[in-house]
């Protein structure tokens, strides 16, 4: 696309030179008291030129209209990686519970993808030699993907002034070997998984109490769309589900009362994550019920039977093709 309007670009910039060389030559006025004659109006030349040139735009227009969704769009295989962004730093969680502040570890070849939040101001994630760079704002959750091509440290940004540390909340994107990944991986202190401690906090609050009952059942509820009492509908992603948490009474699923609290104050940005982590793991509904029964071992209830995402082995690395990524790139290792 962007060849295509160089060249565009370049064609108008040749002719309307042309044109004003031969038409100063052309028509110039060969005595000082020359009066011109007046020319008619060319109506059909003119809405023939004013055609030619809108259709181009619209050719640009959906052509990137179509790249820009295909390069939002992440990849089924890509790993889900939980991003928070406070006053001064990176909180960065990976699916198996393994955080990291500031710094970054993926594999090469792997198609990442980030979940994004703020825990107070908006902030910008940006890895330059990528080519990714995002805005992170509070209240939503912000998605950005990326696939890392060469092993090696790549410098992380802050790109939006978040307040007085703005310049220090910087890190490193470290691109590692499957293998070496997977040895990281081991060596790296665990924390609880992400959706371990939502399914903790799932029943702490309550919610076990209603969902399922009272309220709409959570299991297979990520990814569908959701019938709402005012006849619309709306797709069950991070977002509808922490504005369902935060704000109840916005969006009231039909057949059901609003009888939901809010939990807004009440819930951190790194818990709200691990609620939505145990909702997205909950498989299709299989006649379960909400909470996952006792006799499942702890480490595995809500995880590697329900959840896809989370069950992925970060040291596959899929067959990639070059022509499915939007950037095509290979990002420039930082000289050390």
């Amino acid at each position: 696309m962007f060849k295509f309007e160089l060249a565009v670009a370049l064609f108008f910039v040749l002719l309307i030179l042309i044109l004003i060389v031969y038409y100063a030559i052309r028509y110039r006025r060969l005595s000082n008291d020359e009066i011109p004659a007046q020319q008619p109006t060319h109506f059909r030349l003119e809405a023939t030129w004013t055609s030619a040139v809108f259709i181009l735009v619209m050719v640009m227009f959906f052509w990137g209209a179509k790249l820009f969704i295909t390069m939002k769009k992440p990849l089924e295989n890509a790993m889900e990686i939980h991003v928070i962004g406070k006053q001064w730093m990176w909180k960065i969680e990976h699916p198996g519970g393994v955080r990291e502040i500031n710094s970054l570890h993926v594999p090469v070849g792997q198609p990442i993808q980030l979940i994004m939040a703020s825990q107070d101001v908006i902030h910008d994630f940006f890895i330059p030699a990528f080519r990714i760079k995002q805005d992170v704002v509070p209240g939503s959750y912000m998605s950005q993907w990326f696939v890392a091509t060469e092993p090696g440290e790549y410098h992380l940004f802050c790109s939006q002034y978040c307040g007085t540390d703005h310049a220090n909340m910087v890190g490193t994107v470290t691109v590692m070997l499957p293998m070496d990944y997977q040895a990281w991986l081991a060596g790296a202190l665990p924390a609880e998984p992400a959706a371990s401690a939502g399914q903790k906090l799932f029943t702490s609050y309550g919610c076990a109490a209603c969902h399922g009952q009272r309220g709409p059942t959570m299991a297979g509820l990520y990814g569908r769309r959701v019938q709402l009492q005012n006849g619309s509908t709306v797709l069950a992603d991070e977002n509808y589900l922490r504005d369902s948490i935060l704000h109840p009474q916005q969006q009231i699923v039909a057949g059901y009362p609003p009888i939901m609290p809010s939990y807004r104050g009440q819930l951190t940005e790194e818990q709200l994550f691990q609620i939505i982590a145990y909702i997205k793991s909950l498989g299709p509904v299989r006649n379960v019920p909400t909470s996952v029964p006792a006799t499942r071992p702890a480490s595995s209830a809500g995880l590697a039977g329900d959840a896809p995402s989370l069950r992925r082995s970060p040291s596959v690395v899929p067959n990639y093709p070059p022509t499915q990524t939007p950037y095509p790139l290979r990002p420039v290792q930082r000289n050390r």
